[in-house]
């Protein structure tokens, strides 16, 4: 305390000097009108810098959980979309999955390859959420692959780009169809096999995933058409894939539920 009084004994004049200034300015600006608002106008310019300031800070912690937001929104509207075409499309009475509902589940990729001949993904669900083989993985542009062993809070999947990876597709416009396969050389770049040579393909044309399994829906978007040509046979075609998907980019995915699999597995197994 003693400290205080001798400080403001020695910085009295000083101390004096403030305090008539402080006071004549708020005299200023409570009589003057434009310099009233002038001192309004710089203190919430001042303030308001302020608070955008810790604004943008707690945006920018908060994309984490925004992003998460967003994922399960689409995942919603993805549910709601291939599964009113599932309703809609007589074509899937040929892959026993007319009517069938499809649960959508969202999920990361902890670990990605793409520069082997068989790649592998891993995403951050499991078991405990549902997951198990043979469930479909795509992103938010396109097909990625099928999930292949499990355990309770991971799963491994057998990306497209993945030598013994084999996913039935199809031509847009038509419905015309082959084998997704891949031949190991550009991760942009895969190949539709076995289409009949009477199929109408062009460069650009948009290949889609047929329904013709128990994993996909039908309608999921692949790539465009960058090449073809024949086979030995000349019977059909090998067609070059650009995928919409770039495979080399992943974050957020969505895990495919067929619910009527473990049926139609059983079905099929006593063919």
């Amino acid at each position: 305390m003693q400290q205080i009084i001798n400080f403001i004994i020695r910085n009295k004049i000083f101390l004096l000097f403030l305090l008539l200034f402080s006071v004549s300015i708020l005299f200023t600006v409570q009589s003057h009108s434009y310099h009233k608002s002038k001192f309004i106008n710089s203190a919430n310019f001042l303030t308001g810098g302020v608070y955008n300031s810790v604004n943008n800070i707690t945006e920018y912690f908060a994309l984490k959980s925004q992003n998460e937001i967003l994922a399960k929104e689409n995942n919603r509207l993805k549910s709601i979309l291939y599964n009113s075409q599932a309703k809609q499309d007589s074509s899937f009475v040929d892959s026993l999955l007319f009517g069938s509902p499809y649960k959508f589940t969202t999920a990361q990729v902890i670990k990605n390859s793409y520069n082997t001949l068989d790649n592998i993904l891993l995403i951050n669900k499991g078991t405990k959420n549902n997951i198990q083989q043979d469930f479909g993985v795509i992103t938010d542009k396109g097909i990625l692959g099928i999930v292949d062993q499990t355990s309770g809070g991971f799963a491994t999947v057998l990306s497209i780009l993945n030598s013994n990876s084999k996913i039935s597709a199809q031509l847009k416009k038509t419905n015309h169809f082959g084998s997704l396969v891949w031949d190991g050389k550009s991760p942009n770049i895969t190949q539709l096999v076995d289409v009949q040579k009477i199929a109408p393909v062009a460069v650009g044309d948009t290949i889609i995933t047929s329904g013709r399994s128990s994993i996909f829906p039908k309608g999921i978007l692949i790539g465009t058409i960058n090449d073809f040509k024949l086979d030995q046979s000349e019977n059909s075609y090998i067609i070059d894939i650009k995928l919409f998907t770039d495979m080399t980019n992943l974050e957020h995915v969505y895990v495919i539920e067929n619910v009527n699999l473990p049926e139609i597995k059983s079905l099929l197994s006593n063919e």
